[in-house]
C-alpha cells in the first residue's frame, strides 16, 4: 500500500510538471526513478496512463479518471497532516547513521537534507562506509547498507531499489561493434566491484531466454564511485547503478548498452541491533528515505 501511494504521488507530480525530469527536479529524485514509478503503476493497473513523446506528456483517458481520484486523495491526506502536525511536538534528539558509500551520489542524500529541514532539532552524524562495522559497538544507531532483497526480520527494512545498467563510456565504445547479446560483453574489458568478481550476471529480457554470464574483470575495485569513474574515463564497460550514470548519459558522455536487458537491481536496505528496536525517531526517519 505505502508502495501505491507514493507510485499515485509520482504520478500526479509528473503530470504537473509535464514531464519526469521536471517531477524529478521538485521530487528530489532522478528521472529514472521517476520514470520507473509510473511504468509500475501502469504495469500494476494493466493500463496506459500516459502518452510518451520526445517532447510531451500526456494523459490517457485513464490517466485523467486516476488523476482526478488522486488529485483528491492527495488534498485530503495533506489537510490531514497539516491540522496534525500543528498539535504536535517537533521531533528532538540526537541520530547517528551509518550510510553506504554508494548512496551519496543517490536520492538518500537529498532526502536526508529535507528531513533535516524539517526536524531542525534533530542532529543528525552521518557516516558514509562500506564498512560492515558492529553498530552498537561503533556507537551507531542505525545503517543504510546495500545488498541482498534482505529477509523479513525486525531488525531490518527495505527501504528502496534502484535499477543497474551496463554502461561505457562512448569514447571507449566508439568503433566497436555493440553488443546483442549479453555474452558479447565477454569481448569487451570488463571492469567489477570487488565483492562481484566471482558473482555471475544474470540478465532477463520480454519473451527471452535467461542469460548467465561471468565475466572476467581486467579491473576489480572496491568502491562504486571510482568504479563508475574508471568506466567514464574509458576503462571498459561495467554493471553500476542507474543513478551513477544519469547526467553523464543524458550528456552524451556515457552510454548504455543492452538497453532490452534487465539484471537485477540493488536493494537499500537498513538495519538496526536487535536489542535496540527501531525508536520513533528512527522510524521518522527511515519514514522519509523509502522511495
Amino acid at each position: 500500500m505505502i508502495d501505491r501511494l507514493r507510485q499515485l504521488a509520482i504520478f500526479a507530480k509528473t503530470v504537473d510538471h509535464g514531464s519526469f525530469r521536471g517531477a524529478a527536479q521538485h521530487l528530489r529524485l532522478s528521472p529514472s526513478v521517476v520514470s520507473h514509478h509510473v511504468s509500475q503503476l501502469e504495469a500494476s493497473l494493466g493500463v496506459a496512463l500516459l502518452y510518451r513523446s520526445t517532447r510531451q506528456l500526456s494523459l490517457t483517458r485513464d490517466g485523467e479518471r486516476l488523476l482526478a481520484a488522486t488529485q483528491k486523495l492527495l488534498e485530503a491526506v495533506e489537510n490531514e497532516l497539516a491540522a496534525m502536525s500543528s498539535l504536535a511536538p517537533s521531533p528532538s534528539g540526537e541520530l547517528r547513521v551509518m550510510i553506504a558509500s554508494v548512496l551519496s551520489a543517490s536520492e538518500v542524500t537529498a532526502r536526508i537534507a529535507r528531513f533535516a529541514r524539517r526536524f531542525p532539532l534533530v542532529r543528525l552524524t552521518l557516516d558514509y562506509s562500506d564498512a560492515r562495522r558492529d553498530l552498537i559497538a561503533a556507537g551507531f544507531d542505525v545503517a543504510i547498507r546495500i545488498g541482498p532483497k534482505p529477509t523479513k526480520s525486525p531488525t531490518t527494512q527495505l527501504l528502496f531499489e534502484a535499477p543497474r545498467v551496463i554502461v561505457g563510456s562512448t569514447e571507449y565504445l566508439a568503433g566497436r561493434t555493440p553488443p546483442r547479446s549479453p555474452k558479447d560483453l565477454l569481448q569487451f574489458d570488463w571492469l567489477s566491484l570487488t565483492p562481484a568478481r566471482s558473482v555471475p550476471l544474470m540478465f532477463s529480457c520480454p519473451g527471452c531466454q535467461p542469460i548467465t554470464i561471468k565475466p572476467d574483470p581486467q579491473i576489480h575495485c572496491s568502491d562504486a564511485q571510482a568504479l563508475y569513474r574508471l568506466i567514464r574515463a574509458g576503462a571498459g564497460v561495467g554493471s553500476i547503478p542507474r543513478f551513477l550514470a544519469d547526467d553523464d548519459v543524458e550528456k552524451g558522455d556515457v552510454a548504455e548498452i543492452l538497453t532490452d536487458w534487465r539484471i537485477a537491481p540493488i536493494h537499500a536496505h537498513a538495519v538496526w541491533p536487535a536489542n535496540a528496536p527501531k525508536n520513533g525517531l528512527i522510524a521518522l526517519f527511515l519514514g522519509d528515505l523509502i522511495c
